[in-house]
């Protein structure tokens, strides 16, 4: 059975579609949910779901290895950032090469790098009047949304849409394919 340690810092609807996909799985399961929020939404999943949750403080995940210790800790296999919103320091990134990945509401390198994430994504991708927008699902490095490319894919977005209505759209492709992408990683 592997290990599957989630970073998010958000309501956690990435987070709850892996846990779902891996309830009752013979291949993984999560283990660990660590965030960086006090009141985020993450947490009361893992509480709901009898996941033991790790409060991230920012001092010791930046300039320290306790968090790479709570990972091996935990047999940590997989890390999957799901909403999380800090960049990995390079230690980490060290300490799991290769199994650290995250997924981008946009098709990078386009609209990635610092403080593109959520809505700011969709908002740039319809202001540039962009004709299709999607996810991108990478492997980590010590660079915001810089890593090697896992897998795109990719929605239409129409004259009516919005930066609301685009979020719906590749809520829908994150939901499809982050936890096959998972999964797929786990067994490959």
């Amino acid at each position: 059975m592997k290990n599957i340690a989630i970073f998010a810092s958000g309501a956690g609807s990435n987070a709850q579609k892996i846990i779902d996909h891996f309830r009752n799985s013979s291949i993984a399961r999560v283990a660990l949910i660590l965030c960086n929020k006090p009141e985020a939404g993450v947490l009361k999943i893992a509480e709901k779901e009898g996941i033991p949750s790790v409060l991230i403080e920012k001092e010791g995940f930046f300039r320290t290895d306790h968090y790479i210790k709570v990972l091996k800790d935990a047999s940590t296999d997989l890390v999957v950032l799901a909403g999380f919103l800090w960049k990995v320091p390079a230690n980490l990134v060290q300490a799991f090469p290769d199994r650290i990945i995250n997924i981008h509401p946009a098709l990078l390198p386009k609209y990635g790098g610092k403080g593109m994430y959520g809505n700011f994504v969709h908002e740039a991708v319809i202001l540039a009047k962009e004709t299709e927008s999607g996810i991108t699902i990478h492997f980590v490095n010590e660079k915001y949304d810089d890593g090697a490319t896992i897998l795109q894919e990719r929605c239409t977005i129409t004259p009516d849409d919005t930066p609301e209505t685009l979020a719906a759209k590749i809520h829908l492709l994150e939901h499809q394919w982050y936890p096959l992408i998972v999964e797929r990683l786990l067994t490959s």
